[in-house]
C-alpha cells in the first residue's frame, strides 16, 4: 500500500543560492517567541578547551586509587575482625569503621570525576 503512495516532487534550487527555506537565526528571527529575546548568533559558539587545560595533576589518579583501596581494606579488615587484633578497635567490629571505609570509597569516586 505504501509503495503506491505518490511522492512529492523534488524542489529545484535556483543557481547561485544556498537553497535555504527558513531565514537564518532560527525561531528568534521570525518573531515567533512570546516576548523572549533570542541570543545573538555569535554567542552560540563555545570554543573547545585546550588540551593543556584538561590535564590533571599526577596525584589525582594516585589519590583515587589510594582512597578506593584503603576504604576497601578497612571494610574487609573490619569484617574479618582483624582491626581489633592490631590494637585499633577494643571491642571487635564497629559500624564506625564500616562508615569510614564507605566514606573513603565515596571520596575516591568523587575524586575520580575530576580526573581528565
Amino acid at each position: 500500500m505504501a509503495s503506491n503512495a505518490k511522492k512529492p516532487a523534488k524542489r529545484r534550487v535556483q543557481p547561485g543560492t544556498s537553497g535555504r527555506v527558513t531565514p537564518k537565526g532560527g525561531h528568534g528571527a521570525s518573531g515567533g517567541g512570546a516576548g523572549r529575546s533570542a541570543p545573538a548568533a555569535s554567542s552560540r559558539y563555545t570554543p573547545p578547551v585546550p588540551k593543556e587545560m584538561k590535564v590533571s595533576p599526577w596525584w589525582i589518579p594516585v589519590l583515587v586509587l589510594g582512597l578506593l583501596a584503603l576504604g576497601t581494606l578497612i571494610i574487609i579488615l573490619n569484617y574479618v575482625e582483624l582491626l581489633p587484633t592490631w590494637g585499633f578497635l577494643p571491642d571487635g567490629t564497629s559500624n564506625m569503621w564500616l562508615l569510614t571505609g564507605l566514606v573513603m570509597i565515596l571520596a575516591g569516586v568523587m575524586t575520580a570525576t575530576q580526573w581528565h
